[in-house]
């Protein structure tokens, strides 16, 4: 296979993985388990079954069951440990949607049979209201905006289906216009959210609420076991109300929810290799997300780890820019113990900037004037971290350089050289006091196989300014190897080695 070729398919690749405790245990005995064919993987419906959604970038599969009377399976498939795809129905009899379960939105949309103007309804299944006998009419006005695209519509109410349970009265959002081409090569046909209700669009209950509310779950939690062994036939369960003991082991360990709306919580130091990176010693914001396949932190830290594992991204201009003018004033500042915080605005490259109400961007979204002062601040904890290593300046300039190469593209990927993974560092998460610690098996995503195998770093850019960062998004990279319990009850979520 050609050069081109394979850049094609790492690129369509990119593309869609930027799109997306004792009480709680059940017997395995009481689940019901339908087994499911898995479609093959070819190399074409790689190349052509790509979408990108910002942080919502998977797909489940279908699978019903029943944990203990009044908990409900929906069994996952993965697809090439980047995307899973589930099914839904929504009205009286059931119109059958493939959604996106994600803990990173909260409301319920789906095509629209009323849907006449956006291509990408043409290929995705539509609801169909006349069709429904528990169709009741709503008719507000909706719509979300993506990073890569915005449906918009009206809301409905009707029986909405998951697994087993059927959720009566449900209002969700009836998609009439879907921009982006995003949508049109998307497999899912929807999204079915599951973060809290403060951040629900026209603020209604979403699906989750209401399975509470109608007391179709024992227990007020969900859980998330995603298998990333690509090529087995079961790609993972999402359990209401309660927890697959089969899936885990050891105990869980939880941290409360810092800030309703996303499942945020407060994280400690990363690690890379055994070496503290500093940034988040004094603690960070997390979000625990099944919508995003990869992890994203930092671009300071991301490009520290893509510098160590040898990632390849886009070569910043700017970043060698202000390294070459401001490095060596940057190296004295610290060197005489000026507050971090200080040494940009100091220099003149930063004024001071994040509101509490401050719009999450990547480096590459920033203006000239803020992406200068966001690779200030980038610089200088580079420069404290070879500081703590007795570095001189000498070597520190060159450090910078050699970051400012590895800083990751404007669509955030790095790849990596696949035959340098056995020598690649942990990294390791510290969270509720304890250490989550992520092998280079666990954070590459490998693509295709044999001559035409592409590595692609697991960790992405995104900088979320002060209060509402630093931000680390914990998507199925992480999830995958720890299973995620999601308890609304007690606002918490748990984590515990998968299995």
């Amino acid at each position: 296979m050609g050069t081109n070729t394979k850049i094609v398919s790492l690129t369509l690749f990119l593309f869609s993985i930027l799109l997306l405790q004792s009480c709680l245990l059940a017997s395995a005995t009481d689940l019901l388990r339908i087994k499911l064919k898995k479609k093959p993987i070819d190399q074409k419906s790689h190349q052509t079954t790509k979408e990108n959604l910002n942080f919502l970038a998977k797909k489940y599969g279908f699978l019903t069951g029943r944990l203990n009377g009044n908990t409900d399976i929906v069994s996952l498939k993965n697809y090439m440990n980047a995307q899973y795809f589930g099914e839904i129905g929504i009205g009286t009899p059931a119109q059958k949607f493939t959604v996106i379960f994600d803990t990173g939105s909260s409301n319920l949309w789906v095509p629209s049979s009323k849907c006449y103007f956006s291509i990408s309804c043409y290929f995705h299944s539509k609801y169909s209201s006349s069709k429904s006998s528990t169709y009741v009419e709503n008719g507000t006005s909706a719509s979300i905006t993506y990073g890569t695209g915005a449906i918009s519509g009206f809301f409905s109410q009707d029986s909405v289906t998951v697994g087993d349970l059927v959720v009566k009265k449900q209002l969700f959002i009836e998609a009439t216009k879907e921009t982006s081409l995003v949508f049109l090569a998307a497999k899912f046909d929807g999204i079915l959210g599951l973060a809290f209700k403060e951040i629900s669009v026209g603020g209604v209950d979403p699906v989750w609420y209401n399975m509470v509310n109608q007391g179709l779950v024992k227990q007020k939690v969900f859980s998330f076991w995603l298998n990333r062994d690509a090529d087995e036939g079961e790609g993972g369960e999402l359990v209401f109300g309660g927890v697959d003991p089969n899936h885990f082991v050891g105990n869980h360990t939880y941290v409360n929810v810092t800030q309703k709306g996303y499942w945020e919580f407060d994280m400690g130091d990363v690690l890379i290799g055994k070496n503290s990176t500093g940034y988040c010693s004094k603690g960070c914001k997390a979000i625990a997300d099944s919508g995003t396949s990869l992890l994203t932190g930092p671009t300071a830290i991301v490009a520290e780890i893509n510098e160590q594992i040898g990632g390849t991204g886009v070569v910043s201009q700017e970043c060698k820019m202000v390294v070459s003018q401001y490095g060596p004033e940057i190296i004295e500042l610290l060197i005489a113990e000026t507050s971090p915080s200080e040494v940009c605005s100091q220099i003149g490259l930063c004024s001071g900037y994040a509101t509490e109400n401050a719009i999450i961007k990547t480096v590459t979204d920033k203006g000239s004037d803020d992406t200068t002062c966001a690779i200030c601040e980038m610089a200088v904890v580079w420069v404290q971290n070879q500081l703590r290593s007795n570095a001189t300046q000498q070597k520190i300039m060159e450090y910078l350089n050699k970051l400012c190469n590895k800083l990751p593209s404007p669509m955030g990927e790095s790849t990596v050289d696949c035959n340098t993974i056995p020598s690649m560092p942990n990294i390791t998460f510290t969270i509720g006091g304890k250490k989550f610690t992520l092998t280079p098996n666990q954070y590459i995503l490998k693509v295709g196989a044999g001559s035409v195998q592409e590595c692609i770093s697991g960790f992405t850019a995104l900088d979320v300014p002060a209060p509402r960062g630093p931000l680390w998004i914990l998507g199925d990279i992480f999830m995958g190897v720890y299973h995620t319990v999601f308890d609304y009850g007690n606002s918490a979520v748990g984590f515990a080695k998968a299995a």
